[in-house]
């Protein structure tokens, strides 16, 4: 998704920008950390259900005006003399939140971490090739958090000497910082008061809603996985087989707000081809292509389908978008060097107003006032991969030192990569790089040497590099654009990755201990746990004993993944807009389709609200979202400890089919007992008056049969 927002609208009053000691403050670092601490959760939640993570950058920004304004106004009515919010604040905060909060997605606690639990292990099966016992490691709190400060800051000091380059020479853009950096200065600006002020009371409305609502579903969700509203089949008995229904879900909800339509649109089509037809499909050829009387998560069954067609579908996307990225960064990096950019001779283009172009100069000015010196880069990478080297190794010994020293020898050029790709199109990959890792090093160290440890954990160093590399230059971007000083977001990128090194596993803690996670029929499937361990199966062992036609079903998806994706860059804008993303069709293949219904529920009514009013859909459509999803991630913080406490929902809404069975809709109406016609004109009477009623009993009930037929069946 490229962005064009121009630079020269985004300037503000540049007079008295505060040192850049004063703009990381207390109250800001406090800020930071209870956002963190949120963020944080709603990130593991999203990664434990369907795995896909909006971007929080604009809901970080949001939130961090949010709290301190709101905290500043009540000191304020209390007579206490409060210091200035300022931009510069905002943006600090702003991004110390997004470092913390990053290292839950890229410290692998949805993905190769906890792939290598022993549920995971069993759920993939002893007696599956190159799946062996002595390959597992349970999660556990300290080593996690030893783990993360060993590789989370290495990706921070890689690219602090190229920041000129990405921001000032390239002018990269970065459309995700440079949207966050709108917001912040509309903010601040005078002219933007009012609205600022419309978005928090917005924000703060559905908040409150999504987190009563959340807290009402749990009234109703029982001790069994099929109960509450979560599992209510809301289009029928024959589609929630197929998990075709409507959860309820505030957070996906939100989701479909925030991801981009053709995003929603793709997870909704992955999840009609998948489990509308697909799956159905295989599924009458069981007892032929598979045996019938497996387990619904075997891999010789069904399950071994939807495993690996959607690791194809992932791995084509990802290779496609890594090809693409290399050759674009090379093109342009061939391009820049007959004839880059100089900061000194900006004064010199007379093809601008020279109001535009003071302004820049200001802009260019503060970002490279506050110098970071190479040599403290240089010494700090050298430094702490030494540490990291002598470290990892003793947390996975599978992980030998030299293989740890040879990925810390390539990362910097994988993170440039990562970071121009992303400031190109907003697309980062930490997972495509994670996974050169993880099959490189799982098919080096092989069957008998613990490759799997080894290649999980490889995929997890590089992950964290490239990814907190892209994070640094994409905050540089806006601390860029909102006068904001660069030695100050580098501080508070370091501030911000050490809290997320102790938030990050202490609120997976919460989750690992109150929930069941990893169970394939519970809400929290960690889908992508099996993934990633398949993954690093396939590198030590190749295709064994996969289900029939598998692994030809899973060519033709890797080959489809790399056409759609060439046919989109290919074809113009016009047409390449509605052609599908593979990786957003891939996730529901393996999780299921119904929180592609909500997501579409989103993107339909942001469809609505813009076409009934563009400007009031993106004055406050980011509002309501980070309100929805923030509200129902606060609740999962209550939620938890009630299931510690082992304290249960009351109430449990089941699924129909006792329903339907009561009111005997799959039997011919002669056979119906009495009771379910009684209460049939019960309903029937207290829905229609009685004197709008016509009709004998037996053709009230009769109307209510079918109405339910249509229903359950």
């Amino acid at each position: 998704m490229e962005t064009e927002i121009s630079e020269t609208l985004l300037f503000t009053e540049t007079n008295d920008v505060p040192h850049w000691k004063d703009q990381i403050t207390t109250r800001g670092l406090i800020a930071s950390a209870l956002l963190g601490i949120l963020f944080c959760i709603i990130t593991h939640k999203l990664n434990l259900t369907v795995g896909i993570i909006p971007s929080l950058n604009v809901a970080a920004g949001l939130l961090g005006f949010f709290f301190v304004k709101s905290w500043t106004g009540f000191l304020s009515k209390l007579g206490f003399s409060v210091k200035p919010f300022t931009k510069q604040e905002n943006t600090v905060i702003q991004t110390c939140v997004v470092a913390c909060c990053g290292l839950a997605y890229s410290g692998g606690f949805g993905s190769y971490l906890i792939a290598m639990d022993e549920r995971t292990y069993k759920l993939i099966g002893a007696d599956r090739p190159g799946n062996n016992p002595e390959d597992v490691k349970n999660p556990g709190l300290w080593w996690m958090i030893v783990f993360l400060f060993a590789v989370s800051f290495l990706g921070l000091f890689s690219l602090v000497p190229l920041r000129k380059v990405m921001i000032l020479d390239y002018k990269l853009t970065y459309p995700s910082g440079t949207a966050t950096a709108t917001l912040i200065n509309s903010f601040h600006d005078n002219s933007g008061a009012e609205l600022a002020g419309n978005q928090v009371k917005c924000l703060g409305k559905y908040l409150s809603v999504s987190f009563v609502w959340s807290c009402f579903k749990w009234f109703f969700s029982g001790v069994g996985d099929a109960c509450g509203f979560d599992n209510f089949p809301t289009l029928g008995l024959t589609l929630s087989k197929n998990t075709f229904y409507f959860d309820f879900s505030p957070t996906f909800i939100g989701c479909g707000l925030i991801c981009p339509h053709l995003v929603n649109c793709s997870v909704l089509l992955g999840a009609i081809i998948s489990w509308g037809f697909l799956w159905p499909f295989i599924s009458h050829h069981a007892g032929d292509w598979y045996p019938s009387d497996l387990k619904t998560n075997d891999f010789k069954g069904l399950y071994g389908y939807k495993v690996f067609i959607a690791i194809a579908i992932i791995l084509g996307d990802g290779l496609y978008n890594l090809i693409k990225i290399t050759i674009v960064t090379t093109k342009e990096l061939c391009n820049k060097q007959q004839h880059l950019p100089v900061f000194t001779d900006i004064l010199d283009e007379s093809s601008e107003p020279s109001e535009l172009l003071l302004e820049k100069k200001e802009r260019d000015e503060v970002f490279l006032k506050d110098h970071i010196p190479l040599g403290f880069a240089v010494s700090g990478y050298v430094c702490l991969a030494a540490i990291s080297t002598a470290t990892i190794p003793l947390i996975f010994p599978p992980l030998k030192w030299y293989f740890v020293l040879s990925s810390y020898l390539v990362a910097p050029g994988l993170a440039f990569c990562n970071s121009y790709g992303a400031g190109l199109t907003d697309m980062s990959l930490p997972s495509t790089y994670g996974k050169i890792g993880l099959f490189t090093i799982a098919s080096i160290v092989g069957n008998n040497g613990g490759g799997v440890i080894a290649g999980l954990s490889a995929c997890g160093v590089m992950m964290a590099i490239v990814s907190t590399a892209a994070d640094l230059m994409q905050d540089f971007k806006t601390g860029y654009l909102t006068l904001s000083s660069a030695k100050s977001m580098f501080v508070t990128q370091l501030l911000g990755t050490a809290m997320g090194c102790v938030i990050a596993p202490l609120t997976f803690w919460m989750f690992w201990t109150a929930f069941e996670i990893g169970d394939p029929d519970g809400l929290y499937k960690a889908p992508y746990a099996v993934i990633y361990r398949e993954m690093a199966i396939l590198g030590i062992e190749g295709f064994a004993r996969l289900p029939k036609h598998c692994l030809a079903l899973c060519c033709g998806f890797f080959v489809a993944a790399l056409v759609v994706n060439l046919v989109r860059d290919i074809t113009p804008p016009q047409i390449s807009k509605f052609i599908p993303l593979p990786m957003a069709m891939a996730v529901p293949f393996y999780i299921g389709a119904y929180f592609a219904i909500d997501m579409f529920v989103g993107t339909v009514v942001l469809f609505i609200w813009e076409r009934v009013d563009k400007k009031d859909a993106d004055d406050y459509s980011g509002a309501v979202a980070s309100g929805l999803i923030c509200g129902d991630g606060i609740w999962t913080i209550p939620s938890a400890i009630l299931s510690i406490l082992r304290i249960n929902p009351p109430i449990c809404i089941q699924n129909l089919n006792l329903f339907c069975n009561c009111f005997g809709s799959d039997m011919p109406h002669h056979l119906v007992p009495p009771t379910s016609t009684s209460i049939s004109i019960s309903i029937i009477q207290k829905i229609i008056p009685i004197h709008l009623v016509d009709t004998s009993s037996i053709q009230i009930s009769k109307l209510v049969q079918q109405l339910l037929t249509c229903w359950c069946n």
